[in-house]
């Protein structure tokens, strides 16, 4: 049985920069080069970044990403790597709709992957399987394809699938075990989700024995806007053993020896032109099946197998920690900004948030800034400070209440004007600094107060992006607890003061005030916000639940009338399975209430 040596290089593009996408291909190509890999590939739309969005419908950006893919061919080749195969995922489209519609409606742009070898584009296969849910809008950007594609590289033949193509049954997978393949690739963008690397690893495995091939799965790293993509790449084989996997939250080259069997079918003509396609019907889906043939067997190795290793997995909180992390700091370094400001109150949301920022970007890029004011506890005023000390973030404090003042004598307001006020002239504060300084302004506002309501529009919800804006309340707690204890574990001095954990919310906007005042104990809050909002349970289901009905129809109220703030807040990072944003889009204007009937 042959061996091939596979890198799957797991990196970091960034949408739009062709040139810097394309410079990654060829410096993880020759990495992967030198240490002897005869086979490299590259995650789903990797010369263009994911997702794309709008940019699929700018000809000026298709005709810029398929003049990319040649020199990128080229460049490879003149590089001295042409004779080793790359695969790399880019926009691709086959012109516009043909006059008749109706008999051809294949036209169109196309989520692909380009197979480069000795200069040239010799195999390109585009995505079968579209999703068209939660973030995923690729049925509004994309024409499916409906034809696998299978390049003999070193007589092994090898098939191209691409994300979704591995979530739904049937289909690729289907077709590659009728075309006897021996090994699978599946190049991906798939974001993170809490506990969602165990959801793949076993559709994987399910995956690689309906293929009955060994399959390599590869996925894409980095922050994009909201999304995170965690990387997580593996190569399983069809018995469902893990050979090789990669870490999570950060780029890595696999470089692994497969031993495949070589492809059984006569091969096909050497590239270009592919053998007429096969057609076929499998699972459901008529799938044609196109043969390229690439490279005949290499002379053996000669030398000791290469094994990817096993990362070392991370625990649930380390998980979401490390892509709230990434997420913050790809969206600082890929937007241009070099630091970024926020408000420290001494609660345990802005202080998770310095820490966040501290860990993304280092300390010396990160201002925080102490706004009290006339309510301002003297262990808040303390605690922010402590927190600066212990992180090492520059601390900045601007007293209010001369501002507050200064507004007062012009307006009189009071009761729960006055409070906002407080927090609008906190945010004049900071979008100050933003503009004179040039820091983006992170606001601190968990997943528990965006879906209530409990904020300040222009106030304490100012901001360019909120690393906790899926991140319910008691989950800060905990992430609270888990970096501290981490710290402890490294002997470092832990980020967060005990104080700022352990005493009560608050806003501290007028004498004596806790969150409690205005919102329900968070453990009973949290849990009915994590069946109505990520679960779309209705009222009965969560009275049904458990759950007191005076409360459910409380919650949902605040919930419901919501949603014009949410509509209006900063980006922030994705980890549920369902955050504000690009998942839960709700109309503004509606008149549908989950009522209580006999109230009707």
């Amino acid at each position: 049985m042959p061996t091939l040596r596979i890198a799957l290089a797991q990196v970091n593009p960034t949408v739009g920069d062709l040139a810097g996408n394309a410079a990654i291909v060829r410096s993880s190509t020759r990495a992967a080069v030198d240490a002897g890999s005869r086979l490299v590939v590259f995650p789903e739309m990797m010369l263009t970044g994911y997702p794309i969005e709008d940019l699929v419908f700018r000809q000026s950006f298709l005709a810029a990403t398929c003049s990319a893919l040649q020199r990128l061919a080229g460049d490879l080749d003149a590089d001295g790597l042409g004779d080793t195969p790359v695969v790399v995922g880019y926009l691709d489209a086959d012109g516009p709709p043909a006059v008749n519609s109706a008999t051809d409606p294949s036209a169109g742009p196309r989520n692909a992957a380009a197979v480069l070898h000795r200069g040239r584009v010799v195999a390109r296969y585009f995505k079968h399987h579209l999703p068209n849910y939660g973030v995923f809008d690729e049925d509004r950007y994309f024409v499916p394809g409906n034809t696998l594609v299978v390049v003999r590289i070193e007589g092994i033949d090898v098939a191209l699938t691409i994300c979704e193509d591995m979530w739904q049954a049937g289909g690729p997978f289907a077709a590659a075990r009728r075309a006897r393949v021996g090994l699978v690739l599946t190049i991906n963008g798939s974001p993170y989700e809490l506990n969602k690397d165990d959801t793949r690893l076993a559709l994987v495995r399910r995956r690689a024995a309906e293929a009955d091939a060994t399959v390599a799965y590869l996925n894409m790293v980095g922050g994009q806007d909201e999304l995170v993509f965690d990387g997580d790449s593996m190569i399983v084989t069809a018995g469902g053993e893990v050979l090789s996997r990669s870490p999570q939250m950060a780029e890595h080259l696999l470089i692994h020896d497969l031993d495949l069997p070589l492809g059984l079918l006569p091969p096909p003509p050497s590239s270009p032109p592919s053998t007429p396609p096969i057609r076929a019907e499998v699972g459901g889906d008529q799938m044609g099946i196109e043969r390229v043939h690439v490279s005949d067997p290499h002379p053996a190795l000669g030398e000791p197998p290469v094994q990817g290793g096993h990362a070392v997995r991370l625990d649930d909180d380390a998980e979401v920690w490390q892509a709230l992390v990434l997420g913050l700091r790809d969206y600082v370094r890929k937007n241009g900004f070099h630091k970024v400001v926020l408000g420290v109150s001494g609660g345990i949301d802005s202080a998770v948030v310095a820490a966040i920022a501290v860990d993304a970007i280092g300390a010396q890029d990160v201002i925080g800034v102490s706004m009290p004011s006339q309510h301002s506890s003297s262990h808040s005023r303390e605690d922010a400070a402590e927190m600066a000390k212990r992180t090492g973030l520059e601390l900045r404090i601007h007293e209010i209440q001369a501002m507050v003042d200064s507004f007062q004598t012009k307006m009189s307001l009071s009761g729960l004007a006055l409070e906002n006020l407080q927090a609008r002239v906190r945010g004049v504060v900071l979008m100050s600094i933003s503009n004179q300084e040039g820091p983006l302004v992170l606001t601190t506002g968990n997943k528990s107060e965006l879906a209530v309501g409990y904020s300040t529009l222009y106030g304490d919800s100012v901001g360019g992006f909120n690393p906790l804006k899926d991140v319910p309340k008691t989950l800060v707690w905990k992430l609270a607890r888990w970096r501290n204890d981490e710290a402890l574990r490294v002997g470092e001095e832990p980020p967060i003061p005990e104080n700022s954990i352990s005493k009560p919310p608050s806003a501290e906007l007028r004498p004596d005030q806790l969150d409690t005042d205005s919102l329900p104990d968070y453990d009973q809050l949290d849990a009915i916000l994590l069946s109505y909002v990520d679960g779309d349970q209705g009222r009965a289901d969560l009275i049904a639940a458990g759950h007191d009905p005076a409360l459910v129809d409380r919650v949902l109220r605040l919930v419901d009338l919501a949603e014009y703030k949410r509509r209006q807040s900063a980006p922030g990072t994705k980890i549920s399975i369902k955050a504000f944003g690009r998942d839960r889009r709700l109309p503004i204007t509606s008149r549908w209430r989950e009522i209580d009937p006999s109230g009707v």
